[in-house]
């Protein structure tokens, strides 16, 4: 596995790619309705959903995965219907792994999308109303479109905490080669073997390669958004 060209390690980068992906694909949408509402409305159990929100990001992700694999494990309460009516199970699955990631990728999502929300004018907003744009109208014709940066920052910080994520990861899903072995999995399975270091280190440098550009394209891609 210590040649970049191997198919072991592109195996387990495609699938690194795939599984935050994913994650990012279902956490953008979700993390954005949470964001505008945080930002825009006051209400009671504001600071409770807040505080919901960051919680993957300062509890222990074994505790996250664990809590996951409770709720969506084969016995789980989620879980078991899923398994009952369609025979889907997240646990041991590379769907589960962006289960995982998405969850432990969220707060990081959504900070910036909000922050985003919270800088707007709301003038503007008011304004539309007069001129007959309703709510969701609003929302889609000008607030979202001004928020497209924070969404932009917020789906690469997302992508590339996904790229990393390990503990709620391994927990829900394990390490199976081929199936769920991400980059931080095989990465974490190399440096258990004495010989596995160069292995590490190619995987390692791949890692810090797709991060960087991931993050250098959002920089750019926000900024030509801004000037426009």
């Amino acid at each position: 596995m210590g040649n970049l060209f191997s198919p072991e390690v592109w195996q387990i980068v495609a699938l690194s790619v795939r599984v935050s992906l994913v994650a990012m694909v279902f956490t953008l949408p979700l993390a954005t309705a949470v964001a505008y509402i945080l930002a825009t409305k006051r209400f009671r159990g504001w600071h409770l959903l807040n505080a919901l929100c960051h919680l993957p990001l300062v509890m222990p992700p074994v505790i996250t995965g664990y809590l996951l694999l409770v709720a969506f494990g084969p016995n789980g309460a989620i879980g078991s219907i899923l398994k009952s009516l369609f025979g889907f199970t997240f646990a041991f699955n590379w769907t589960g792994a962006a289960l995982a990631a998405g969850v432990m990728a969220f707060p990081l999502v959504m900070r910036p999308i909000r922050l985003a929300f919270e800088v707007q004018d709301r003038q503007m907003l008011e304004s539309a109303k007069t001129l007959g744009a309703n709510r969701f109208a609003g929302f889609f014709s000008i607030s979202l479109p001004l928020a497209m940066p924070g969404l932009i920052a917020g789906g690469i910080l997302g992508f590339a905490k996904a790229l990393g994520e390990f503990g709620a990861t391994i927990t829900l899903v394990s390490n199976i080669p081929g199936e769920t072995q991400t980059l931080a999995l095989a990465v974490y399975s190399l440096l258990q073997s004495p010989s596995g270091d160069e292995a590490a280190l190619t995987l390692i440098i791949l890692g810090v390669v797709i991060s960087f550009a991931a993050i250098l394209l959002s920089e750019i891609i926000a900024s030509r958004i801004q000037k426009r």
